[in-house]
């Protein structure tokens, strides 16, 4: 049998600050985890946009997300909303968006 990891480690970009993600939850709670105060967090349920980040480098899983927020072709380039996606591998991503003023403050 073999193990699967069950964290995740997730590097913004912008900031260089790197945390833990657990397999089975979105890169916007752990993200929530960093303690920024004022992270936009939203809906939660891909209907907002305010979470919207680039994947640089590794996997996840993704959830549908709203044509209205990310377009096909965005999404084609590694443009999700981080409260639709979870980890499967260790994570480089950029913040875009309403959510970089309070991430990359």
């Amino acid at each position: 049998m073999v193990a699967t990891k069950t964290f995740f480690a997730v590097t913004i970009a912008d900031t260089g600050e790197v945390f833990r993600c657990r397999a089975d939850e979105t890169l916007l709670s752990g993200m929530e985890r960093l303690g920024k105060r004022g992270i936009p967090v939203g809906c939660r349920g891909g209907g907002c946009g305010v979470c919207k980040v680039q994947l640089e480098a590794g996997e996840c899983s993704k959830r549908v997300m709203s044509r209205d927020h990310v377009s096909a072709e965005e999404e084609a380039n590694g443009i999700v909303l981080a409260c639709r996606v979870k980890p499967l591998s260790d994570i480089r991503l950029r913040v875009l968006g309403k959510m970089k003023i309070k991430v990359c403050a």
